[in-house]
């Protein structure tokens, strides 16, 4: 199959060779959103609708642009409103409005997991969709299409989860008893701090308290919050963890006296801080989190650029995560420059950088991975994930930064069944780039068929720190 070749016949046929080198590597999914549970409890998906439509906000969010709310979609309410829990009908809604995706990954994605992983290759559509989810539930009821299952027939080495630092682990704890924390099939947790790093997100204060209350800490005072977030970092590393994620609006960083953090911090937790001392505070933290770095060895992802809830009708209605988030212009250069001043060319830290404005990857992003030994480039998320956004990503960034200077390729995905697709597409778009520069003979054969296989497996294992290595 021949899917996201290059049009040119030499090209396809030298991508077709170089995708085979990949094609059957293990997947390492060091960055995304599946929930624990799904796999600790090993139950079987409920309906079709609620494993493609439900949690898929990029599903939601296109039918939500036509008029039709995540309601009549059965996504959860916090308003109290009534939403529809019929799965039949919400997947007849999907398929009677399946034309509005037609050109965008979601489509892609989606069907490729019809045909890879529920052998279905009817083309979806009003007539086909009540036998399309009859039998999509029929495989779901049988034991080879459980999440463990799946998990082992997906070819998964690794899987990071998110969790806040708040979170008990206990979920990790009962894959780790299972035998689901070592070689041959890891799920691991991400520690993700967002939550008490930001003092405009609502109940800020009274998550700190929490944080100090998990950890015994004293969190009335600044040293007594970094010492409670330090304790929580050895639990998460203990459980696991080899990176930290980080998604702040913007990139700003700041390297504070411990006074003026101090000083700051007072302020927000007596509530005087305004919108300029949150993003100050968000940004010395930044660098805090770095200088912990040092210590534990978390890897660091940073992904800004997110203006969060910004359709606040639906976030009012259904909360965080459901599809009301927008890209914004990001700046790097300077809002970086003074975590890399401290840092930036320590070789103890790891910095994988994501962003959601494309304009930054030829202009800021490549030159700093290009210069900096703790920076590496991560791939394009969200919005950019497509097959388009991952092209221009080689295109644009591989001159200044090289290979080497990416982390490889991340999911980021909350849709369990759509991984193997992500990675798949992901494959076949390097195999295409890697193929021009063969046939432009920039590039031997051999080093070719080298490099998908670093790009596909080996190198997110060694950046994540996932091989080992320190």
């Amino acid at each position: 199959m021949t899917q996201l070749f290059p049009a040119e016949a030499t090209q396809r046929q030298i991508a077709r060779e170089l995708y085979a080198h990949a094609r059957d590597l293990p997947i390492i999914s060091p960055h995304g959103h599946v929930d624990p549970a799904l796999l600790a409890n090993d139950e079987p998906f409920p309906d079709p609708a609620r494993l493609f439509v439900v949690p898929d906000h990029y599903v939601t969010r296109m039918l939500n642009s036509q008029g039709i709310p995540p309601s009549r979609l059965g996504v959860p309410s916090v308003d109290g409103s009534e939403v529809e829990t019929d799965g039949r009908a919400i997947w007849r809604l999907l398929a009677a409005n399946w034309h509005l995706f037609r050109g965008t990954p979601s489509r892609l994605w989606t069907e490729k997991v019809f045909a890879e992983v529920f052998g279905i290759s009817a083309a979806f559509n009003s007539g086909t969709a009540d036998e399309i989810y009859d039998e999509i539930s029929a495989r779901l009821a049988e034991p080879e299409y459980r999440p463990r299952a799946l998990f082992t027939r997906f070819n998964i080495e690794v899987l990071a989860t998110t969790e806040s630092p708040i979170d008990d682990l206990a979920v990790h704890a009962k894959l780790a008893a299972d035998g689901w924390g070592g070689p041959g099939g890891r799920v691991i947790t991400t520690f993700r701090p967002d939550n008490l790093v930001d003092m405009e997100w609502a109940g800020w204060a009274h998550r700190v308290a929490e944080l100090g209350a998990l950890t015994g800490h004293d969190v009335g005072t600044y040293p007594g919050f970094l010492a409670a977030l330090k304790a929580r970092r050895e639990l998460f590393v203990a459980a696991g963890a080899t990176s930290s994620d980080h998604g702040h609006p913007t990139a700003a960083t700041a390297d504070l006296s411990p006074a003026d953090a101090a000083l700051l911090y007072r302020k927000g937790l007596g509530g005087a801080a305004d919108a300029g001392d949150a993003e100050t505070f968000r940004a010395h933290m930044l660098v805090e989190f770095a200088a912990m770095s040092l210590d534990d060895g978390l890897v660091m992802q940073l992904h800004p650029g997110s203006v969060r809830n910004h359709n606040r009708s639906l976030y009012d209605r259904h909360g965080r995560d459901v599809g009301g988030d927008i890209p914004s212009g990001t700046e790097y250069v300077r809002a970086l420059r003074p975590l890399l001043d401290r840092f930036g060319d320590d070789p103890r830290l790891r910095i994988v950088l994501y962003t959601l404005d494309e304009t930054a990857f030829t202009r800021e992003l490549a030159p700093l991975a290009g210069g900096y030994p703790a920076l590496y480039l991560g791939a394009p998320w969200w919005f950019l994930d497509s097959p388009e956004g991952l092209r221009r990503f080689r295109e644009t960034v591989t001159e200044s930064a090289g290979f080497y200077n990416t982390a490889g390729f991340v999911d980021d995905t909350r849709a369990f069944c759509s991984i193997p697709a992500r990675h798949d597409v992901a494959r076949r778009i390097d195999a295409g780039y890697l193929a021009r520069l063969v046939a432009e003979e920039r590039l031997p054969l051999d080093e070719a068929a080298e490099t998908i296989a670093d790009l596909a497996y080996h190198l997110p294992k060694k950046v994540f720190r996932l091989d080992g290595s320190e």
